[in-house]
């Protein structure tokens, strides 16, 4: 059993979220042979060298899990791109590339987190390209903390106003990328998350029926997808 989860956004204001969290590490993920976790699942990661003691206590949890012989695989989302090696070496885990290709129950997938799909969107994607950029991550890791958090706070209020003034069709994945994406990469089945519109989407085209799965968003319920020798299923549960 193999389980996907994305978009958890934890933080200390939500203690609902990292109950949940610890409960499903606990509970669910023990029994699994590996944990995928693509993107934002920390609300706001401004360095590893600003790491809190609540962000410490999950990277903990993760490695209490990692030496049950669970393997974790992390991805960074829009909200946490710089989680660096610190982390992922106190929560033993590894960090994937966006895109991603693995081999799950015997079919190989795409990974993403999913903004690098939503290209209807040009200003997320040019300031994507900017922040990503080499030189800006090491600019930006160099910033002293109070400026990090400044920074962080600016850009997540300006996302939140911008999604909701732009069209659902804008902030939503484009098809057209979603296919080219999938053909590069000769993959019939692509995992992401980003969009918070968990479903599972058939796509016909002239080579053949794509499967796109969207992994929901935690809030008022998580969500997980669970893979195995029966194929693929996502299900909530309340937090």
């Amino acid at each position: 059993m193999i389980l996907l989860i994305s978009d958890l956004h934890l933080h200390e204001e939500r203690p609902d979220l990292t109950a949940a969290f610890f409960l499903f590490l606990q509970q669910r993920a023990s029994q699994a042979q590996a944990l995928y976790i693509l993107g934002d699942f920390f609300e706001v990661w401004i360095g590893d060298d600003a790491m809190s003691q609540y962000q410490r206590s999950i990277a903990l949890a993760l490695a209490e899990l990692a030496q049950k012989g669970v393997s974790i695989y992390i991805m960074h989302g829009n909200r946490d791109f710089l989680l660096g090696k610190e982390f992922c070496t106190l929560a033993q885990c590894s960090l994937l590339p966006d895109p991603y290709v693995t081999e799950l129950a015997g079919h190989k997938v795409l990974l993403s987190h999913g903004d690098l799909l939503c290209t209807s969107d040009h200003e997320y994607q040019r300031m994507r390209r900017l922040l990503r950029n080499p030189l800006s991550l090491f600019i930006l890791r160099h910033l002293p903390l109070s400026t990090r958090n400044k920074l962080a706070g600016n850009l997540r209020s300006q996302s939140k106003q911008r999604t909701r003034m732009k069209a659902s069709q804008i902030t939503d994945v484009t098809q057209s990328t979603v296919i080219q994406y999938m053909q590069q990469y000769a993959v019939t089945r692509l995992i992401h998350g980003h969009t918070h519109r968990p479903a599972t989407h058939q796509i016909e085209t002239a080579q053949g029926q794509l499967t796109r799965i969207v992994l929901g968003d935690w809030d008022k319920l998580g969500w997980c997808l669970e893979v195995n020798e029966k194929g693929f299923k996502q299900e909530s549960f309340i937090i």
